[in-house]
């Protein structure tokens, strides 16, 4: 007796940058990124993510604004492409050189990204983000944020390698682009 022919199971191919992006577009879906091919929601933000992101851009558009630097920051919604399958969304981040356009979905020179990491988001933030921000030529620096320890991990590359520095208190200095970050201005107050 012949053994029954099983069909093999579909094979998908990976969604490309620009089908997420125009997948993103029509969404009603809140925040997503493109890892690997493969659609990822982002998880809602509690309140205390929201206002250290927030205080960060602010505290990143004043920098700009006093270093007369020819930059832009970002919170939320601009992505940074890191190949044809992946495509993250950081909390934050500085773009620099001509302005971004109007209707762009991408940030075509992020020099400064930044992560509020949550419980959900740890491992990825500090792993697999963190060597592929640094796959961009772009990118200068990249800021892990941990607000229930009050530090900020700032990755740099620095002549062709990346450093990093554990910074709870003072001052971090972000060149390229020339830039300085105190941080006094990101972490509220304790209650």
């Amino acid at each position: 007796m012949a053994e029954p022919v099983t069909k093999p199971e579909p094979v998908t191919k990976p969604m490309t940058a620009a089908e997420f992006l125009r997948w993103a577009e029509g969404s009603e879906q809140r925040r997503s990124e493109l890892f690997r091919g493969e659609i990822v929601a982002m998880a809602p933000e509690r309140a205390q993510h929201v206002r250290v992101k927030a205080n960060i851009w602010r505290a990143l558009s004043n920098a700009i604004a006093d270093a007369k630097a020819e930059c832009e920051a970002f919170v939320d919604g601009l992505g940074v492409a890191i190949d044809e399958h992946t495509v993250y969304e950081p909390d934050v981040l500085v773009n620099c050189g001509a302005a971004v356009g109007a209707d762009s979905l991408l940030a075509p020179a992020p020099v400064i990204v930044v992560e509020v990491i949550s419980p959900t988001s740890r491992s990825l933030d500090t792993n697999v983000k963190l060597a592929d921000y640094f796959r961009l030529e772009s990118v200068k620096h990249y800021l892990v944020v941990d607000t229930g320890r009050r530090l900020v991990l700032h990755y740099a590359r620095r002549e062709g390698e990346v450093a990093v520095t554990f910074v709870r208190d003072g001052v971090l200095a972000l060149d390229p682009p020339g830039l300085t970050l105190a941080l006094a201005d990101i972490f509220p107050q304790p209650e």
